[in-house]
């Protein structure tokens, strides 16, 4: 969190190659005074100039994507996992399914292109576009693990069409595949004749069909139908054809070129607060075709004149190259160089092709890691061991440890919650923000309030919300208020409890919290657990240890993402569920292995646990295994007390917005995790209440 008053925002829309670069400069050289927000469906965005590799199946997955969520926490960025649906220039504010409208003053857009091959009768049912590239890369994995005897149609003879027919016949070369590329005129008629005549022999010797001058009319499950009526058997159809910019541009009421966005040389649109680059552009003063050597050298510009557009400074001229060397993969480890009219081929060309792909890739892998910040020279005994060697965690794993607390509360500590009158239980918490976008922050905060209420059995019924704010002007203030709340009267609202009032301040640091009331007949508390009852857990653990890596910047988007969409899952529907167990807890920032303690240490029994049947978060044994730790794992460690056995390090995992733990009698226990795994819960039993006073794991 930055200790500069923030007044202004800039948004990217898109994670494409422009903004890949613009992100990473930005990390090294921020602009004081502004907030950084990312908006891209995914956690990762796949390099184009790598595709045809990956589907020859010279790179891995990992190798073709880059981490957009390692990048943003280097740029200092929130990432929104979105996509931009439309832009309110009048009000200033990017719309987002599922998110409230996120406001800006300067804003990019880097969405590149997409396909006009879904408007093909078919095609959206039985046929995948080459673009967008996750969504291919993901289907081609797939496809190829499966098949035998393989029949593959690519409908679009240029550059790209090739590449993928050559990809794919040199990937299924051991499968007997039949690959055929299907254009509507002569294949590869872009190329000047010597590039052609190379890449039209590089075709033949990969054993690929030519079908020209044929108009592909309808797809079908195994089949394309041309327009001279001949069908053409495919199991796997791709079109790297009919390109065109996203549908939502054209109400944008930018000007445009063909549905490009027109920019000027400084690579403005007509808006002065709107800037766009990459493939989704037009280059009006400079037309050129759509290539990813353009976007890469249009990052340093663009970031040079969203600092100016920011600061009041002069914006400069993109100064497009008439000619650039172009690489085309021909299928196995051989490629293409053409430039001035010039072509030759080779696997040394291969070589040089993969040595600039790799080093283009290598700068979002080498980013710095988040390091504890430095001590003064001369400081109080104590202090470096306090801090750690790393910063604090933010949600639960910035909470008090539970021995300290216990040591302190005595036996006023016990349930989060408490039934202040026959009927109705009351929580309160708040989370240091473990993300930097309010929105995803606030769902977490409000659904980890929730569970208190839940883990009571309770339904919840009326809130009140309590906020630091970052220290921001009143426009951002205003703009941040609108989204945190409009995100909380969304989650409690689902939940059934509705927001009465608050408090709210600004700090050095945005924290969130929910005092919130509920009713129930019946409340369940930690005392009541039996000897013999199932302990039923209702989702994975392993929070703590992925956000600890997310903030060193050393675990996977994908996981950290999966991770997110865990701690914002209701656990209003398990609490239904579990409404007849003898004593339920929410799972937060003590641990597994903290919580079950109290269940024990309040109903006087032991407790068995099976190591190999508890939920882990996906990621997270790998990430623990490296040895990261949330900065409250060696107090959860000391508050869970001994625990007999070989305790798995994540049991003292601080959880934020975890699941319920309950411990039920074993007559409805497997009936109960059947329930709740309907209801999309990750729920198992994963050990049992036994007689005295030990924990054991086994």
């Amino acid at each position: 969190m930055t200790n500069f008053l923030l007044t202004r925002d800039l948004v990217l829309i898109g994670g494409g190659h422009t903004h890949v670069l613009v992100l990473r400069k930005w990390g090294m050289t921020p602009l004081p005074g502004v907030r950084l927000t990312l908006i891209n469906p995914g956690p990762t965005a796949p390099y184009s100039g790598m595709l045809p590799g990956f589907v020859a199946g010279h790179y891995t997955r990992d190798e073709l994507d880059i981490d957009l969520v390692k990048l943003a926490r280097f740029a200092g960025a929130r990432l929104i996992n979105g996509a931009a649906a439309a832009i309110d220039r009048q009000a200033r504010q990017v719309a987002v399914p599922g998110y409230p409208p996120i406001g800006y003053d300067t804003l990019a857009i880097d969405v590149g292109i997409t396909s006009a091959m879904p408007e093909l009768p078919g095609f959206s049912d039985y046929a995948v576009p080459a673009k967008p590239l996750g969504a291919f890369a993901s289907k081609w994995a797939a496809f190829r693990q499966k098949t035998n005897d393989p029949q593959i149609a690519i409908i679009g003879g240029g550059v790209a069409g090739a590449e993928l027919a050559m990809a794919m016949a040199h990937a299924l070369r051991d499968k007997n595949p039949t690959v055929q590329l299907i254009d509507r005129g002569k294949v590869l008629s872009a190329l000047g004749d010597t590039a052609r005549q190379t890449m039209l022999s590089a075709l033949q010797d990969a054993q690929i069909t030519l079908i020209e001058d044929s108009q592909v009319t309808e797809i079908t499950d195994q089949a394309l139908v041309l327009d001279n009526g001949r069908s053409i058997r495919s199991d796997f159809t791709t079109g790297a054809a009919g390109a065109k910019p996203h549908d939502w541009i054209a109400a944008t009421g930018l000007d445009l070129h063909d549905g490009f966005i027109s920019v000027d040389a400084t690579l403005q649109s007509s808006d002065p607060h709107i800037f766009a680059v990459g493939d989704c552009a037009h280059l009006s003063a400079s037309p050129r075709p759509k290539a990813g050597v353009f976007a890469v050298r249009e990052a340093p510009v663009l970031f040079d004149n969203l600092r100016a557009a920011l600061s009041g400074g002069d914006l400069r001229p993109y100064k497009p190259q008439r000619d650039y060397l172009k690489l085309v993969s021909l299928g196995e480890k051989s490629a293409l160089a053409e430039r001035f009219g010039t072509a030759h081929k080779g696997p040394l060309l291969w070589r040089l092709k993969d040595y600039i792909d790799r080093k283009f890739m290598r700068q979002f892998d080498d980013l710095p890691t988040m390091a504890a910040p430095a001590l003064p020279r001369t400081h109080a005994l104590g202090m470096a061991e306090a801090l750690g060697d790393k910063p604090m965690c933010g949600g639960c794993g910035a909470k008090l440890g539970r021995a300290a607390l216990q040591s302190v509360l005595g036996s006023a500590f016990g349930d989060d919650a408490a039934e202040v009158q026959p009927g109705q239980v009351m929580t309160t918490d708040h989370l240091r923000a473990m993300v930097a976008d309010p929105v995803m922050m606030t769902r977490i905060a409000a659904t980890h309030a929730l569970g208190d209420i839940w883990a009571m059995g309770a339904k919840p019924q009326a809130a009140t919300a309590h906020l630091i704010l970052p220290r921001m002007s009143a426009t951002l203030q205003e703009r941040t208020l609108a989204e945190i709340m409009a995100a909380a009267e969304d989650v409690l609202g689902e939940a059934g409890a509705k927001i009465i009032g608050g408090h709210s301040s600004l700090g050095d640091e945005l924290t969130i919290g929910f005092t919130i009331a509920g009713l129930t007949d019946d409340p369940i508390t930690l005392s009541g657990a039996q000897p013999g009852d199932a302990l039923i857990l209702t989702k994975p653990i392993g929070s703590g240890t992925i956000m600890a890596a997310e903030m060193a910047g050393q675990a996977r988007g994908a996981d950290v993402i999966a991770c997110l969409d865990l701690m914002t899952q209701s656990q209003a529907a398990a609490s239904d569920i579990l409404r007849g167990a003898n004593a339920m807890t929410d799972i937060t920032g003590f641990g597994l292995a903290g919580h079950l303690r109290g269940i024990c240490d309040a109903s006087g029994v032991g407790a068995a646990l099976d190591m190999n049947a508890i939920p882990l978060m996906p990621g997270a044994a790998k990430l623990a295994g490296q040895g990261i730790r949330s900065s409250l794992f060696a107090d959860n460690q000391q508050g869970a007390g001994a625990i007999t056995g070989n305790p798995h390090d994540l049991l003292f995992d601080p959880q934020t917005a975890g699941g319920v733990l309950a411990a039920m009698a074993p007559s409805r226990a497997n009936e109960a995790v059947q329930a709740l795994n309907q209801a999309g819960y990750g729920a198992a039993v994963i050990g049992n209440i036994t007689d005295g006073s030990e924990l054991y794991a086994h």
